[in-house]
């Protein structure tokens, strides 16, 4: 029996956050479904090198956009999607909005369309609605759109499957985002729809640690990425560690206050003597 289009985008929505190592034996995947999916490809590189048409109607290798040293979130979506990439890119909007940083001053966000038939005029225009909502000022979130078939090279070496149904048009997908450093490794993966202002602000720290402050640091180090939560959670013998740590540094704090206190107290005393 052939899906329709409701059960066919509601079927990609419910295998969405599902890598493709997680089925069963057991289970059987719809031949719709086939090869749709996340295989995680941690710590490899993308290719850089990979040209895409931007928002002005020319192409731009993806380099362009991972030259300023920022780890870059990635978005594998298509614009006429009538439901997941949408639920996808406002999930992630409305996280970047809950957050202190900023696209385009603490890292980059790189949206690519997966559809070969999809213009710069429909990336133009995404852009615009989703900036709008962003409700920042920002020069560092970028639609592209694909260039003689590097989207799909670049969708295979995230590991990120989809398959296109001609007969109703719609591409099933995973439901996910990407978070590479400023050399374009993979460094993590964030499934849903919604996502947790917390969890993007580490997967960036972690990412590219040696650009964020002590305290951001401070953090990743009390937090770790659980694969079965798809969430960072705390992590309690670091988090134990670290609030030694502190504790010993708040000591060390009152302890000095209290040795210049002393010493201001023991200065003043002995002029004091002397005037008498």
């Amino acid at each position: 029996m052939r899906f329709s289009s409701l059960q066919f985008v509601a079927s990609a929505a419910l295998l969405a956050a599902l890598p493709l190592s997680g089925q069963s034996d057991g289970e059987r995947t719809p031949r719709e479904l086939e090869g749709v999916g996340i295989t995680e490809h941690l710590g490899q590189k993308v290719d850089l090198n990979l040209t895409f048409i931007a928002e002005d109607g020319y192409p731009h290798a993806l380099r362009e956009y991972f030259q300023k040293g920022r780890p870059v979130i990635l978005n594998l979506v298509y614009y006429t999607c009538p439901m997941l990439c949408n639920l996808v890119l406002n999930g992630q909007t409305e996280a970047l909005r809950n957050m202190q940083w900023t696209a385009g001053k603490e890292f980059e966000v790189v949206t690519i369309s997966i559809d070969p038939t999809e213009d710069f005029g429909m990336a133009k225009s995404k852009k615009a609605a989703y900036l709008t909502s962003y409700d920042r000022e920002t020069t560092g979130w970028h639609f592209l759109t694909d260039n003689s078939g590097n989207v799909a090279k670049l969708a295979a070496q995230v590991g990120f499957g989809y398959k296109l149904d001609p007969k109703i048009g719609q591409y099933a997908h995973a439901a996910a985002i990407f978070v590479l450093s400023p050399d374009g490794m993979i460094s993590r993966y964030l499934y849903g729809v919604k996502f947790k202002p917390l969890d993007i602000r580490l997967a960036l720290t972690e990412a590219a640690s040696e650009k964020f402050s002590v305290s951001d640091k401070l953090i990743l180090y009390c937090f770790h990425y659980d694969p079965a939560a798809h969430s960072y959670v705390p992590f309690a013998q670091n988090f134990m560690r670290a609030g030694g740590v502190l504790a010993v540094l708040i000591l060390g704090f009152v302890l000095f206050r209290q040795w210049r206190r002393e010493r201001r107290l023991s200065y003043a005393n002995r002029h004091m003597v002397t005037a008498k």
